[in-house]
C-alpha cells in the first residue's frame, strides 16, 4: 500500500482539521471552523496549513490566532461528537501558559 501524505487521514488515523476545531469548540460552527483551517494562518506541527481536511492526529500541535490571541495547544484525544465544554478541553493541552492550568501554570495554587 502506498504512504498517504501526511495531511491525509487513513480510516481511524486521524480527523479532518476543520471538525477538530469544531468538535473542541474553537469555532461556533462547520464553516467558521473550516474558515480558520483555510485562512492560511493556522499551523500543523510547525507547517502553514491552508485546507480544512488536513489531518490532526494525537499528539499534533496546532497554532492559530483565536479571538485577538495566539493559541499554541497539542492534541491529547480525537473527539468523536461536538460535546460540553468540559468534554471538548479534555482533548487538548494548552501549551501556552496564559491559557494553561494546573499545577505548573503560572498564578496556580500551590
Amino acid at each position: 500500500m502506498p504512504r498517504l501524505p501526511d495531511w491525509t487521514c487513513a480510516v481511524g488515523d486521524g480527523q479532518r482539521l476543520d471538525l477538530f476545531l469544531w468538535y473542541t469548540r474553537f469555532a461556533k460552527t462547520r464553516s467558521a471552523a473550516q474558515a480558520i483551517a483555510e485562512a492560511g494562518t493556522l499551523r500543523l506541527d510547525g507547517r502553514r496549513i491552508d485546507r480544512a481536511h488536513a489531518c490532526v492526529r494525537v499528539g499534533s500541535v496546532l497554532a492559530f490566532p483565536c479571538h485577538g490571541v495566539i493559541r499554541v495547544i497539542r492534541v491529547e484525544s480525537l473527539p468523536g461528537r461536538r460535546g460540553p465544554a468540559p468534554e471538548a478541553q479534555a482533548c487538548y493541552a494548552d501549551l501556552d501558559l496564559r491559557h494553561a492550568k494546573g499545577v505548573d501554570a503560572p498564578g496556580a495554587a500551590a
